[in-house]
């Protein structure tokens, strides 16, 4: 009996010792520890993730070498040793001085010969460079709608302050033209009157590509004034309602809702079919819900996203970016819903959330 547990204590103790060369030699960040957290063997990779010579960790407690570890991995760490369990996250946020490192990490828990938890193996990869890639591609389209904006906003004030100008004192001299000329009275009143029917149109040009009244009165106030316009010029009914929104809205989150009003009531006007529309902006705890609806002729959805035009496309690409949603419903004959809700926050914090 002695001899059959001598060979049996031996085996187990070879198996450790395995382990330990295991954990020395593969090829991703690997660590051993026991009970207390001291090192017992660590991988070549993890050494090289993290800068440390392995003759001065073996021994020394996993807390000591990262003084600045989270402290859900330590209770993570409390977990595998206390009730023997498996931990994972396919990405975890670690804040260190020289900036958040993001890793992805196992926790396993191992058995001594007698069968009790001897300590954990931790398995972990710095992902943080495919983080910083992945958050760089996110961040492309919304750089591309900031600098549409910006070009936006460059061409509505040349319409309003430049061209808008010169056409309005074009048609003042006309208007003196025709006084001292009475035989080109009549030319004079046609052309004059087309020219500030050009005026007009590129007023109305300038409000859409920008809204000064989104700048200076709010999104409740731009997004009113938007619906009576195109009410008024493409001889609809447009009926806005608004209730309880915030005093204050981000900048970013009010122009992604006014652009989204903007190209869904313009689509609905031009290809529903329809002579009334609802347009509901409303104000929920943390959200802001935009409606917008019709009893027209409804569309295929998956079509239109895959068409050539980029409407829908820019619709969600901007409602992603404030890390909100949109829901879009439609039945061939019984109208179409838009419904846009978004974080009443600023981006920042979202992403902090």
């Amino acid at each position: 009996m002695n001899r059959v547990l001598e060979a049996n204590s031996a085996l187990l103790k070879s198996r450790e010792e395995l382990l330990c060369i295991f954990v020395k030699n593969v090829p991703v960040g690997a660590a051993m520890l026991d009970r207390e957290m001291r090192y017992l063997q660590v991988s070549d990779r993890w050494c090289a993730d993290y800068g440390l010579d392995v003759l001065r960790v073996l021994g020394r407690s996993h807390y000591e070498i990262f003084p600045d570890i989270p402290v859900h991995w330590k209770a993570a760490h409390r977990r595998a040793l206390e009730k023997g369990e498996t931990l994972q996250a396919d990405e975890d946020c670690w804040d260190r001085e020289n900036g958040p490192t993001w890793v992805r990490w196992e926790i396993r828990p191992w058995k001594t010969s007698s069968g009790a938890v001897g300590g954990i193996l931790i398995f972990a990869e710095n992902i943080t460079d495919r983080k910083k890639a992945e958050e760089a591609l996110a961040d492309v389209p919304r750089k591309l709608i900031e600098a549409h904006e910006e070009e936006r906003t460059w061409i509505a004030r040349e319409l309003h302050d430049n061209i808008n100008q010169q056409l309005a004192l074009l048609s003042v001299e006309f208007d003196q033209w025709t006084r001292q000329e009475a035989g080109f009275e009549e030319n004079g009143i046609s052309v004059k009157r087309r020219l500030e029917e050009i005026s007009f149109e590129i007023q109305n040009l300038s409000h859409r590509l920008h809204s000064s009244k989104l700048d200076y009165l709010g999104l409740t106030a731009a997004a009113k004034g938007f619906c009576e316009e195109l009410s008024t010029n493409a001889g609809v009914e447009v009926h806005f309602h608004s209730s309880a929104l915030p005093t204050a809205i981000p900048t970013e989150i009010s122009l992604c809702l006014f652009r989204v009003l903007q190209e869904s009531l313009q689509n609905a006007v031009r290809h529903s079919g329809a002579r009334t529309f609802q347009v509901k902006l409303i104000g929920k705890p943390d959200t802001i819900q935009l409606t917008v609806s019709d009893d027209g002729s409804g569309f295929n959805i998956q079509q239109a996203f895959l068409g050539t035009g980029l409407g829908l496309v820019s619709m969600r690409e901007r409602i992603q970016i404030v890390r909100g949603e949109m829901e879009i419903t439609s039945t061939p004959g019984l109208g179409t819903t838009v419904c846009a809700r978004v974080p009443s926050h600023p981006r920042e914090q979202a992403l902090a959330g």
